[in-house]
């Protein structure tokens, strides 16, 4: 059997790191990364204006995209996916993607508190500022509730990074 290329994927609450973590991910292990922000902006410029907005847009490239990581993965290309896997069902559509495929994964979990997310969310607005609508407490908040810790249960691969205050 040929190798196959490794999935690396991410957890954490917005503004905890995992764009920042997934292009690291990606140098260090010559992998392919993509970016969920980038695909949603290509394919759907000034659509998303609302969190329902993103969840309808995101779920509509999945099966483009779940077709051109198992691609890369089958010829053993290392992939960096920088969406979100914040929610059990989140990660288990990760695992089936890599489990079709046979191919190993590894979630990074960013345990990162409140306080470093939200010092991150105002940084990224200085420096992002088309991302000021979006990137707001009242969103951070909003979002965060739906977040849920991974757990070993869910048959994944964890590596936590804890990031110090």
């Amino acid at each position: 059997m040929k190798n196959k290329g490794k999935l690396f994927f991410f957890c954490g609450k917005m503004g905890a790191g995992k764009s920042t973590t997934a292009k690291l991910i990606a140098a260090e292990n010559h992998a392919v990364l993509i970016s969920e922000d980038e695909w949603l902006a290509a394919h759907f410029p000034a659509q998303i204006t609302s969190f329902d907005d993103y969840l309808k847009y995101a779920n509509l490239i999945k099966p483009f995209v779940r077709k051109h990581v198992q691609a890369l993965l089958n010829i053993g290309t290392h992939v960096v996916m920088d969406f979100p896997a914040n929610t059990a069902k989140q990660r288990a559509w990760f695992l089936s993607l890599c489990g079709e495929m046979g191919s190993e994964h590894q979630l990074m979990y960013l345990d990162v508190t409140d306080v470093q997310c939200l010092a991150q969310i105002g940084q990224r607005r200085l420096e992002q500022p088309e991302r000021a609508n979006f990137d707001t407490e009242a969103v951070f908040h909003y979002v965060s509730q739906f977040f849920e810790v991974p757990e070993a249960r869910e048959g994944l691969n964890i590596v936590t990074v804890a990031k110090p205050l």
